[in-house]
């Protein structure tokens, strides 16, 4: 009996052990994927505001001209609030297309949002004003041209909530550093 189980103890340990540090090895790999995946999301994401945020400032080209760049005494949210908005919130964005408060806030919002995304920190801000702004921009269109209620806001607003949720800016970003400063450690909600 003792070959026997010896036998079986040395088979099992050469086959069935493998599999199982094989088995337990994957996890990590794929935890190590998905933080990754989530900080390139978190990142691209990033850049279409931070994007929007240079066309608007600059007029480089891409949706705005350079004649109408906020630079220039262009309004990055007139065009778009007087003649695109359609729908239940059509009278408000009119009322407030083109007013200073709105192209300020609309563009500090653009900058900040994208530069906390790229950098990685303050995901939680980022994500509640990143929310906040896309779906103020879903309801400007409703309901939205190519399906009843669902658009990219909506998707990007959603991809943003997830971000924030699973620390995406402790990955390629300076989230880890940012909340090791006292102010955030103090004000968890900066995060």
């Amino acid at each position: 009996m003792d070959t026997m189980t010896a036998t079986i103890e040395r088979i099992t340990a050469n086959t069935i052990a493998p599999e199982a540090e094989t088995t337990r090895d994957v996890e990590p790999t794929r935890q190590k994927a998905a933080r990754y995946v989530f900080a390139g999301l978190r990142i691209a994401l990033g850049w279409v505001f931070l994007w929007a945020f240079l066309d608007k400032v600059f007029g480089l080209g891409h949706e705005t001209a350079a004649k109408n760049a906020w630079i220039n005494g262009g309004s990055p949210t007139k065009g778009f609030l007087a003649f695109g908005a359609k729908g239940p919130f059509e009278g408000f964005y009119h009322g407030i297309a083109g007013a200073a408060w709105a192209d300020w806030l609309f563009m500090l919002g653009l900058a900040a949002i994208g530069l906390a995304l790229v950098l990685g920190i303050g995901m939680r801000v980022a994500a509640v004003a990143g929310v906040a702004l896309l779906v103020m921009m879903w309801t400007v269109v409703l309901p939205p041209a190519n399906n009843p209620f669902m658009d990219d806001h909506l998707i990007y607003a959603g991809v943003l909530a997830g971000l924030a949720l699973v620390g995406a800016g402790n990955t390629l970003g300076l989230g880890r550093a940012w909340a090791r400063l006292p102010i955030v450690q103090r004000l968890p909600w900066l995060r």
